[in-house]
């Protein structure tokens, strides 16, 4: 569903903000960046029924952060743009890959995607009001910066830290603008990420979703979050956490967490009966350049008609699972564990370098089918990540950033996958 008449209004309004500020912080106070990404993807199934596919694109973002303009009364204003466009150097034949917009009826991926968004922000004292183009970071709703480029979110937010210690979150949000996609969709429920067709069989919600969230920090060590949300038709989620963080001696610093997701239908009840809760739990210990993480994550309860933990459609990560990867492990009563470990080259004598191995493994896996349409008993999955990044710390290229990943995901129930990630990233600041 495309929303010009939004965007309109926004653009005009940063434009009028742009020429009247001039001796204000507007200009003084703002924060330009080009942003340069060249991504390389590789995916290969073991299966040979499924596609092998791979791509290659670069991408320029340009990424605009206006300072604030004080209009009197205390009340401030600026205005953000986001602009970003990708071309594709190589690109799968006759297969979606959930990168770049696909064409169902050339049944091929386009060669280029753009796009633009802004954001008008109001300021009074510690709290602000967004109202456009969204990147949003909570534990209901997060954007996706795993592909080339980033899914936004349109519609409000509003976040005050006026209250001491505490952070008070109020959002409404009224369509997705998926890494894949060029323009603003009604929500769905995961795996529907077809928009169109969603919308076609009534799957779709134009009623948005409803967002509150409150997180406190106790004592220096102890905080903790409560978040509710509310994508209309479709599911409620209940989100509560307590985190920990202490420095165990010199060198040595633990930080834990656990997590709690209650889910349920909402209104029209749009994919069936939800009554899905999830617990995770994790711990982090760092010593000088070692660090482990830990993970153990658990999915209870009905999943309604997608079969998996609630994730709205368009590839939404949920971060706040502890043991959210590709495999994901978010189905039926699934209950998963993983380890992983970080190893900063800094002391090695390369600083900017760091690498990272993680194992992940989930079992106890109920309501699955094979192929043939038999119950399996019990349904299994492990995936295997290294990954390594470096960004040049200082000189004519510092910031210049290489990463690469490698992802090796098994089951019991599916498709086994290799894949490889490999990107470079440039960051130019005005």
């Amino acid at each position: 569903m495309r929303r010009h008449n939004l965007w309109i209004a926004i653009i005009a309004a940063t434009a009028t903000l742009g020429t009247t500020a001039a001796q204000a912080d507007f200009i003084d106070d703002s924060n330009v960046q080009l942003k340069f990404k060249n991504f390389y993807l590789e995916r290969n199934y073991d299966n040979e029924s499924e596609k092998n596919y791979g791509n290659w694109t670069q991408a320029v973002t340009l990424d605009a952060k206006s300072g604030y303009h004080d209009i009197g009364g205390g009340v401030q204003v600026g205005a953000d743009l986001l602009a970003q466009y990708a071309v594709g150097l190589k690109s799968p034949d006759n297969v979606n890959d959930i990168h770049m917009p696909y064409s169902n009826k050339d049944k091929k991926t386009e060669r280029d995607n753009a796009k633009l968004g802004a954001t008008l922000k109001v300021k009074v004292s510690e709290t602000e009001l967004k109202v456009g183009d969204l990147l949003p970071m909570s534990p209901v709703l997060f954007f996706d910066p795993s592909r080339q480029l980033l899914t936004t979110y349109s519609g409000a937010w509003l976040e005050s830290k006026d209250i001491k210690d505490t952070k008070l979150t109020l959002a409404y949000i009224d369509g997705i603008n998926a890494r894949y996609d060029n323009q603003y969709q009604d929500l769905t429920l995961f795996p529907q990420n077809d928009f169109a067709k969603a919308e076609a069989a009534g799957l779709s919600t134009d009623d948005g979703m409803y967002i509150v969230g409150i997180d406190h920090q106790f004592t220096p060590k102890i905080g903790g979050s409560y978040w509710y949300a509310d994508v209309t038709n479709i599911y409620q989620q209940h989100y509560a956490a307590v985190n920990y963080k202490t420095t165990l001696a010199e060198k040595t610093k633990l930080d834990t967490h656990v997590r709690y997701f209650d889910n349920s239908e909402s209104g029209d009840k749009l994919y069936g009966n939800i009554d899905n809760q999830a617990v995770s739990a994790g711990a982090k210990i760092n010593n000088g350049m070692h660090t482990v993480q830990l993970g153990y994550q658990q999915m209870f309860g009905d999943m309604g008609g997608a079969g998996m933990f609630p994730t709205l459609g368009g590839w939404v990560p949920q971060p706040y699972l502890d043991n959210w990867s590709v495999a994901s492990f978010i189905r039926k009563d699934e209950r998963s564990w993983s380890l992983g470990y970080t190893y900063n080259f800094a002391d090695a004598g390369v600083p900017g370098l760091t690498a990272t191995v993680r194992h992940f493994r989930g079992d106890n896996i109920h309501g699955l089918k094979d192929k043939a349409g038999n119950a399996i008993a019990e349904g299994k999955e492990n995936e295997n990540n290294v990954i390594v990044n470096y960004v040049v710390p200082e000189g004519k290229l510092k910031g210049l950033g290489f990463n690469y990943m490698f992802i090796d995901t098994n089951y019991n129930f599916g498709n086994d996958l290799q894949e490889y990630r490999v990107a470079t990233t440039y960051t130019y600041k005005f």
